[in-house]
């Protein structure tokens, strides 16, 4: 298939060379030239713009930083028009940002007012799972769209979930997202206190995973550096999910909670540890170095 994709970052590159390797002809967009050169390496076909690049495309896909960036790009900003009013065809669209449900509902509406099919396709599996083909995608949108995207995803991702119409697939990702920063912040502080208290974190993490405290981020992603070969800890907290991408995500919870009225006390307090984290110089480290809040050089030493 002739497929575009806009925006090359730590999850839409590797999500890009799949698609190459998959066999499909791929044109890519980035601001950043040397991810619009690398992937050129692999066999795509660099656009001098987003336009250039989905003209002519079947699909369309796009995985971009925040909301504002997705509402510039389909529907327009600072007077320059969006895809939807400047393509000459209909292809597919397929967003698989992490953006709040308003958003995508806006651009979902605005791209049915003009005869094409969006959906909001946000994934979960980090950087890893970007590599391996492994990601899962939370779509929303209507069932025909999604049938007709799941060529696409099943090179990108192993599980697919069609959550609802549009703007379903935002709320789910958040959800799971919320309770992400949740027991990431959780493990951390329960870790902190054993070793504090004269254990090993590797023998606390072990004993935690055989019991009811196991959970994703210990047992898959452990934040104490040295206990998990080959996790984000055990390489000083390079790549992988960005602390400032899990406090905006955190944020997208805390805005939801408030429009919907639902309580969410524990996602909030995630919030405000991730954004103090943050604050303090660690929103370019991966997000599992939210140990460091509760660590002292004492416990570096042990």
């Amino acid at each position: 298939m002739h497929i575009a994709f806009i925006g090359l970052g730590n999850m839409g590159a590797p999500m890009a060379t799949n698609l190459v390797k998959a066999g499909h002809q791929v044109v890519v967009f980035d601001l950043v030239e040397a991810a619009v050169k690398a992937l050129e390496a692999e066999g795509a076909s660099r656009a001098a713009s987003a336009l250039d690049a989905a003209e002519g495309a079947e699909v369309v896909v796009s995985m971009l930083p925040a909301g504002a960036h997705v509402r510039g790009l389909y529907l327009g900003r600072d007077d320059q028009p969006g895809l939807l009013d400047a393509l000459s065809g209909r292809p597919l669209l397929i967003d698989a940002s992490t953006i709040s449900p308003e958003d995508a509902r806006s651009v979902g509406a605005a791209a049915a007012e003009r005869g094409f099919c969006y959906l909001d396709a946000p994934v979960s599996g980090g950087i890893g799972g970007a590599k391996a083909g492994t990601l899962t995608f939370i779509v929303g949108g209507d069932a025909e769209g999604y049938d007709q995207a799941r060529p696409v995803l099943d090179v990108m991702g192993k599980n697919l979930f069609h959550a609802g119409p549009s703007g379903s697939g935002q709320v789910a990702k958040i959800c799971n997202n919320m309770l992400l920063g949740i027991l990431m912040s959780g493990t951390a502080e329960a870790l902190a206190l054993g070793v504090k208290n004269g254990m090993d974190p590797a023998v606390l993490s072990e004993i935690m995973k055989q019991s009811s405290g196991g959970n994703w981020a210990l047992n898959v992603y452990n934040p104490w550096p040295g206990v998990m070969e080959g996790s984000a800890a055990s390489r000083d907290y390079q790549g992988g999910f960005l602390t400032d991408l899990m406090a905006k995500d955190l944020g997208l919870a805390w805005e939801l909670a408030l429009g919907s009225k639902a309580a969410v006390p524990m996602g909030s307090e995630a919030r405000n540890l991730f954004a103090l984290h943050s604050a303090q110089g660690s929103g370019g480290l991966d997000f599992s170095s939210i140990q460091s809040l509760y660590r002292s050089v004492e416990d570096d030493q042990r």
